[in-house]
C-alpha cells in the first residue's frame, strides 16, 4: 500500500508534516483523522497509535507515532521514508527549540481555543479578560519572534527557509483562522509570511490551511460525550 500519513489538517504539526512531505515530493496516502469527530478515539486508529495522537505514519508493518526520540538529518544522506519519519518529530527538532519557546505553542493555539473553539464549537463562553490576556501574551510572543529570531533576516534562521519557519507559520495560522489580523500591524512579520508562503508555494500553502481557515464556519458540536472529551483534551494542553 505504500506510505500512509494519518493527519488532521486542523492540527498544526499535521499541517507542517503535510507541507514538508508534499514539498519534497514524498509520495504518501493521506488518511484523515478528524479530531473534532473523535476519530482518534476509535479502536482502528489505536492500532496505528495507541496514544491516539496525530501525526502518525505507517509503511507496511512499520508504524511511527509522535515521539521525541528522532532527529532530522541532511535529506541527501537518508532515504526518503526515514527523512519523513524524522520530519514527523518536527515539534522536538534541535534546530528550533528557541523559536518554539519564544512563540510558545500554547499562545497561538489558546487564542484559537478562546476566541473560536470554546464559544462557537463547544458552547462554552470565555471571559473577556481571559481573551484579552491571551491576545496580549500572543503579542509579546510575536514581538520576541521578530526581535530575537527574524531580526533583519529573510527567514528565522538565515537567508533560506528552514523547518523553523514551517513550524512557526503553521502555528500562527491558528489565530489567523480565528479572525485575528496578526500581520496587519507587523510589516516585518507580514513580509516574512509572504516569503514563507512563496517558498512553500501558494497553492500548497493554501491547500494545507484550507481546513483550519474554514473552522469558524463549523456548526456547534452536538454529541455531549464527545464534547466533554474534547474539552478535557484541550484543558490538558494548558496544564
Amino acid at each position: 500500500m505504500g506510505l500512509e500519513l494519518y493527519l488532521d489538517l486542523m492540527s498544526q504539526p499535521c499541517r507542517a508534516v503535510y507541507i514538508f512531505a508534499k514539498k519534497n515530493n514524498i509520495p504518501f496516502q493521506l488518511r484523515t483523522i478528524d479530531l473534532l469527530k473523535g476519530q482518534h478515539y476509535t479502536d482502528d486508529f489505536a492500532q496505528v497509535n495507541p496514544l491516539r495522537k496525530v501525526p502518525a505514519l505507517k509503511d507496511g508493518d512499520f508504524v511511527l507515532a509522535e515521539s521525541p526520540a528522532l532527529r532530522i538529518k541532511d535529506s541527501a544522506k537518508v532515504p526518503k521514508r526515514e527523512w519523513l519519519c524524522q520530519a514527523l518529530q518536527i515539534p522536538h527538532l534541535p534546530q528550533i527549540p528557541g523559536v518554539r519557546a519564544s512563540l510558545g505553542r500554547a499562545k497561538p493555539f489558546s487564542l484559537l481555543v478562546h476566541q473560536m473553539m470554546f464559544p462557537m464549537y463547544l458552547g462554552q463562553p470565555v471571559p473577556p479578560e481571559m481573551l484579552a490576556s491571551t491576545m496580549a501574551e500572543l503579542d509579546r510572543c510575536l514581538q520576541m519572534l521578530e526581535d530575537k529570531f527574524l531580526r533583519d533576516q529573510a527567514f528565522l534562521t538565515g537567508p533560506h527557509i528552514s523547518v523553523a519557519d514551517l513550524m512557526a507559520i503553521t502555528e500562527l495560522m491558528h489565530p489567523v483562522s480565528a479572525g485575528c489580523k496578526i500581520f496587519e500591524s507587523r510589516p516585518k512579520l507580514a513580509a516574512w509570511h509572504q516569503r514563507v508562503e512563496a517558498a512553500v508555494g501558494e497553492n500548497l500553502f493554501q491547500e494545507a490551511h484550507a481546513v483550519i481557515l474554514k473552522a469558524k464556519d463549523m456548526p456547534p458540536l452536538k454529541d455531549p460525550t464527545l464534547k466533554e472529551k474534547l474539552k478535557l483534551s484541550v484543558q490538558y494542553l494548558f496544564r
